[in-house]
């Protein structure tokens, strides 16, 4: 796996930021029922991939920390999950 450049990537990703070794935006929904749902649709996305969001939910916000561990960096993993976190979300 190829460690891309964090910043780089959010850059090319709506609304996200890019960190040392990773990738993160905070998302809001209306409520904590939509946020809910939207996490399960990436459950099952990521659980698909093999790669999990380290994230955290309070009520209608969901806080996305996307990273490789196994590659020390973002890698195209993190930028196929992040899209489809935008995808689902619209």
């Amino acid at each position: 796996m190829t460690v891309l450049n964090p910043k780089d990537v959010a850059d090319q990703l709506d609304g996200w930021t890019g960190g040392d070794d990773f990738i993160t935006k905070v998302f809001r929904f209306e409520d904590f029922a939509q946020a809910f749902g939207w996490m399960t649709r990436i459950a099952i996305i990521a659980d698909k991939m093999d790669h999990h969001p380290e994230w955290f939910n309070v009520y209608n916000r969901v806080d996305v920390t996307l990273t490789t561990h196994d590659a020390g960096g973002v890698t195209d993993k993190d930028v196929t999950l992040a899209k489809a976190m935008e995808q689902a979300a619209k």
